[in-house]
């Protein structure tokens, strides 16, 4: 039963996040710390990945967002980058079939067209198999940046106001945040970042405008179950405030 593992974990699920955005940091220095090469703390860190997921489904976290290669990823060695494609296309393949028997939607947030072809068919693939999944969506964010996010937003509200299909006096939050890639879903409640780095690097600017953030020094790889509900622990005992004052 759902309740005696809310229970058993001390979490009441009605101060649940509903939607938890992962900046997934630290593959690179683990492998470093452990004399291995890079490749293998990207390895490791996809079975955390599992994870994540496997927790956040549990818990009844219904949008997951997990920060898989950003748009500034594309400068790193092509031998690396290439070894991560591959990586996410056999994550892919190894994955789609478990995340649809769990009734898990996949969805992908930035530039899809620039990855590699086979990669991209793969992962059309599984957006197909999992379009009518309604239990949890699972972003990844591929090739993913902020700022060229926000930029296509403007580009596209230009558009529609050169069109005469919107005034500019229209503009607005709500207008805004239906343009970008996370339109129709609700902003980030909890941003969690690991490896102990103290920016959010080009992810979800617009939408973590008022997310809880929790970073901790752990490395990707490491991050475990138990962290993850430590965290929400603490989360159920913030004050959400979005820039008011509460009245006593």
């Amino acid at each position: 039963m759902k309740s005696d593992l809310f229970t058993e974990l001390d979490i009441d699920p009605a101060k649940l996040p509903y939607h938890i955005a992962i900046i997934m940091d630290g593959n690179g220095r683990w492998a470093k710390k452990k004399l291995m090469n890079r490749v293998h703390g990207h390895e490791k860190g996809a079975e955390t990945v599992r994870t994540a997921i496997t927790a956040c489904r549990e818990l009844g976290i219904k949008i997951l967002t997990l920060y898989a290669f950003s748009t500034e990823n594309w400068s790193r060695p092509q031998k690396e980058v290439n070894a991560l494609m591959k990586l996410l296309k056999k994550f892919i393949i190894s994955e789609k079939d478990d995340l649809n028997n769990k009734n898990i939607k996949l969805n992908v947030i930035g530039q899809k067209e620039r990855l590699p072809q086979d990669v991209q068919d793969e992962l059309d693939s599984a957006i197909r198999k999992t379009q009518n999944n309604n239990q949890m969506t699972l972003n990844l964010a591929l090739s993913y940046g902020a700022r060229e996010e926000i930029t296509q937003a403007v580009k596209k509200i230009a558009r529609s106001v050169s069109q005469g299909k919107l005034q500019p006096e229209e503009v607005n939050e709500e207008v805004i945040s239906s343009s970008l890639y996370t339109a129709g879903m609700p902003d980030p409640d909890l941003l969690i970042r690991t490896s102990g780095e103290m920016r959010v690097s080009n992810f979800l600017l617009w939408q973590i405008a008022y997310s809880e953030l929790f970073i901790t020094k752990t490395l990707w790889p490491d991050f475990t179950r138990d962290e993850f509900i430590t965290m929400l622990r603490d989360y159920q005992k913030r004050d959400r405030r979005f820039g008011k004052v509460l009245c006593s």
